[in-house]
């Protein structure tokens, strides 16, 4: 260590006697600068540290070996093939296999736990290889076998497939991540509020208003305005057009009941004031009424 930073001081003081007497300071500065760097073991806070600590204590497992993150034993061999360009329907087995356990031993003198489920696809991978260098029968050659790996490379396709469209969904903006959703408080009283009316809504409303209304309708008793002396005159003009005439048809009926009554008082009113006669044959016989006899 000692004989590296007299190395470095050499370096620098060779380096200041090439820079020229008649040269610019900051050129001078900057081999300085470069010759600390150089020399540094570490940056302390920013500072480079030119000297170790004489009670410095490095432990064993301070270093360690950071390995790609992989989502399971499929994810590593799907990395490693792209990354060897192997073609996937037709692998090497024997290489893919060494690159794996290389791998897996790594792993192995860290995290057992997780090893394991790696081991397991590391058999595959042996098993696979062996029964591809085991030597095909006579009968075997005559039908066309199964490829060893043809089951593997099917999951190899499915799990890529699967991690493609994961990738492609995790690409989509998502709340809270990519962006924040604004909140804009308004006063509700500010927004009118219309309701949601429809035509048969308003028939149904019409019809309730009807129905309340015939419920409370009340029956209206008129006095009707009826003179005897306008109905006496009304006869005595009829009876002067006419010598007789039948009690029945000096009555209108269809002028109703009151009309009939007061109709009847102004005849005899007329009766009495002998204004008329009323005669009769004989009994059961039409009644007649005519104007009094007035000698001339």
């Amino acid at each position: 260590m000692g004989e590296a930073i007299q190395a470095a001081n050499d370096a620098a003081s060779l380096s200041a006697d090439a820079v020229p007497s008649d040269a610019p300071g900051d050129a001078a500065a900057e081999a300085a600068a470069v010759t600390t760097e150089i020399a540094a073991h570490a940056r302390l806070y920013g500072e480079p540290l030119l000297k170790l600590p004489t009670d410095l204590y490095i432990p064993p497992d301070a270093l360690e070996i950071f390995l790609d993150a992989f989502e399971g034993p499929l994810d590593l061999l799907l990395y490693l093939i792209r990354k060897q360009n192997f073609n996937i329907l037709d692998i090497p087995m024997a290489q893919l296999t060494l690159q794996y356990l290389k791998y897996v031993e790594q792993i192995r003198l860290s995290n057992l736990e997780l090893a394991a489920e790696y081991l397991l696809m590391a058999a595959m991978l042996i098993e696979i290889k062996s029964r591809m260098l085991l030597p095909q029968r006579q009968a075997d050659l005559d039908v066309e076998a199964d490829d060893p790996r043809a089951d593997l490379v099917r999951r190899l396709l499915e799990y890529e497939q699967i991690k493609l469209a994961a990738y492609d969904l995790n690409a989509l903006p998502q709340v809270e991540r990519d962006f924040v959703r604004t909140q804009i408080f308004i006063e509700q009283s500010l927004i009118p509020t219309w309701p949601q009316v429809e035509a048969i809504d308003l028939q149904q409303a019409w019809l309730d208003v009807m129905k309340r209304a015939k419920l409370t309708q009340h029956h209206k008793i008129s006095r009707e305005e009826l003179s005897v002396r306008e109905h006496m005159t009304a006869i005595l003009r009829r009876l002067q057009s006419s010598r007789f005439v039948e009690f029945a048809d000096l009555f209108e009926v269809g002028g109703g009941v009151p009309v009939v009554v007061v109709n009847f008082v102004a005849l005899l009113e007329l009766a009495k004031e002998t204004l008329i006669e009323i005669t009769q044959a004989e009994p059961f016989a039409p009644i007649y009424v005519r104007l009094a006899y007035s000698p001339a």
